[in-house]
């Protein structure tokens, strides 16, 4: 009894040390994007200087960051609902077709998934200019929809594959259609799966930076090129508002897991656990 109390005395103190390093640096860029440079970045350091609001006020008001994040509201919305509906419907197919082809679908798109974004940056540009969609947001989101497609397919493929066949075919007995079975009954069923990788589509596309800053504007880009296209080394200001903006961006993100949570520990004990 006594070994197990300290194995998990062990154990908590472990993961109890292993929080307070993950979230210091989290929690230090919050508490200086409240204070001025000269407190911020003094040494010793100032643990008790003043707080204040005017690095988030000249980085949403006199900077219209809230274009930014409009942007990032609407490319990252965009792109995760034609993931999940594609990929919904393409895994629930993959996942009942017994043919080689299957196979070697998943393969190509496994292998696109692998290219490096960089290599494919000059075949966008390309074929962008030659439509006249290029600097659109269209074209960011067309780009990172072919990017996530290939890892939702997977992913969802995986939760479909552990959803028996009898439950298709009950339905289908009951009267239902093949996409009437796969909507009311298949979809239900897996839910926490479509939570789970809808919550990484939408990580995919809200912290891109480099298909961001290359393919779009600056009155287009996103929150994470924004913030990294306005940095600079030589001014204070805009590296406190800096500060500020990477506060602001892991915000949304904090409260969507926390949200969530429930779904998304369902959806990961389902794909891992088959039957």
């Amino acid at each position: 009894m006594k070994k197990n109390i300290t194995l998990q005395t062990v154990v908590y103190a472990g993961l109890a040390l292993w929080l307070i390093l993950a979230s210091l640096p989290i929690v230090w860029t919050a508490v200086i994007s409240f204070r001025q440079y000269i407190d911020a970045f003094s040494s010793p350091v100032k643990f008790w200087a003043p707080f204040t609001f005017e690095n988030y006020e000249r980085l949403w008001i006199d900077r219209a960051f809230y274009r930014n994040f409009l942007n990032t509201a609407l490319i990252t919305v965009c792109t995760v609902t034609i993931s999940l509906t594609v990929g919904c419907l393409a895994g629930y197919a993959l996942s009942r077709y017994r043919g080689s082809l299957g196979f070697w679908l998943l393969m190509v798109a496994l292998v696109f998934r692998a290219i490096p974004h960089s290599s494919l940056l000059p075949s966008f540009f390309t074929l962008f200019d030659a439509i006249g969609i290029r600097n659109t947001y269209l074209s960011l989101i067309l780009v990172l929809v072919a990017i996530n497609q290939p890892f939702t397919i997977w992913m969802l493929r995986s939760f479909f594959v552990n959803i028996p066949s009898e439950l298709d075919e009950a339905a289908l007995v009951d009267g239902c259609s093949r996409f009437q079975a796969f909507r009311r009954v298949i979809i239900p069923v897996m839910w926490p799966g479509v939570v789970t990788t809808g919550l990484f589509s939408f990580l995919l596309a809200y912290n891109d930076f480099l298909l961001s800053s290359a393919l779009t504007s600056t009155e287009k880009m996103t929150m994470p090129a924004a913030i990294a296209n306005s940095i600079s080394a030589e001014s204070e200001a805009l590296l406190m508002q800096g500060v500020a903006g990477a506060v602001s961006i892991t915000i949304p993100l904090i409260i969507l897991i926390v949200l969530f949570q429930k779904q998304i520990v369902g959806g990961l004990t389902q794909g891992a656990v088959k039957g």
